[in-house]
């Protein structure tokens, strides 16, 4: 009877389709502001980030609505990541206005793509120490800005000048600081709130306040949307620092109440 049984073929693990889908999409999108960045249509380079970090923050939530979760995905999601909000992002700085640093002399020039390849490597440690701490750190808050976060600030910020039709070029030295301070801050040790503790499920209740905050937001992000997510980006920004060294504080005041 055993010569006669059926051999059977090892089955070969696939892919799950649909969180896959929304992954490869953000990474589209972060490729395609790339090359809008080469065009020099920069606001197109800005807008496709942001559609990035729409699609990035929709395929886990698919993932896990779904029960379609794996390591292929996570893996899979920060390559994305590195594409969309670190390669992208620099490249796009550096088209808009870090190359102009080289009309100071060729020392500028080599530090405008410096900076934007610094910013490009501190998304790429940001993800590698999020990878390897996803078990271990407090989910209600980031180690450092997040990738998206920092993509946004600087998007936020190339969208704004193009709006008002001013130049990259004009803007090179302040471009150069943004760059350097966001790259650092994603590798810095500063915590961030992740809002991941919100209230998101179906039977979750919320204040009528937040409600009411979310209205206000809405309205003026109509009106004049890259205005307003430079000044809400840039103030999460800055929440990091502020929180992390007012809790600091806070702490050697009980520490020294509580000394004889």
């Amino acid at each position: 009877m055993s010569e006669n049984a059926p051999v059977r073929t090892p089955r070969h693990r696939g892919i799950y389709l649909l969180p896959n889908l929304f992954t490869t999409a953000a990474m589209f999108a972060g490729y395609y502001a790339i090359v809008a960045s080469i065009g020099g249509r920069f606001t197109e380079a800005a807008i496709a980030v942001f559609v990035a970090a729409l699609l990035d923050g929709m395929d886990g939530r698919v993932a896990r609505l779904t029960g379609t979760q794996s390591e292929f995905g996570v893996q899979y999601d920060s390559l994305s990541d590195l594409v969309s909000f670190g390669l992208a992002p620099s490249l796009v700085m550096y088209n808009w206005s870090l190359s102009a640093l080289r009309d100071f002399g060729p020392v500028w020039g080599k530090i405008g793509w410096a900076a934007a390849f610094l910013y490009a490597a501190c998304a790429a440690l940001r993800l590698a120490r999020f990878n390897t701490q996803v078990g271990v750190i407090d989910k209600r808050y980031f180690q450092g800005l997040a990738s998206p976060a920092g993509a946004a600030v600087c998007m936020s910020f190339v969208w704004s000048m193009e709006k008002f039709q001013v130049p990259g070029a004009e803007l090179c030295f302040l471009t150069l600081g943004i760059a350097v301070v966001v790259g650092l801050l994603m590798v810095s040790r500063f915590r961030y709130y992740s809002f991941k503790s919100l209230p998101m499920g179906d039977r979750d209740r919320v204040p009528f306040l937040w409600v009411l905050a979310g209205v206000l937001v809405l309205v003026p992000f109509l009106i004049d949307p890259p205005r307003v997510l430079f000044v809400v980006f840039t103030l999460y920004l800055l929440s990091g620092p502020v929180v992390t060294l007012w809790g600091r504080a806070a702490h050697r005041r009980r520490t020294r109440r509580a000394r004889p």
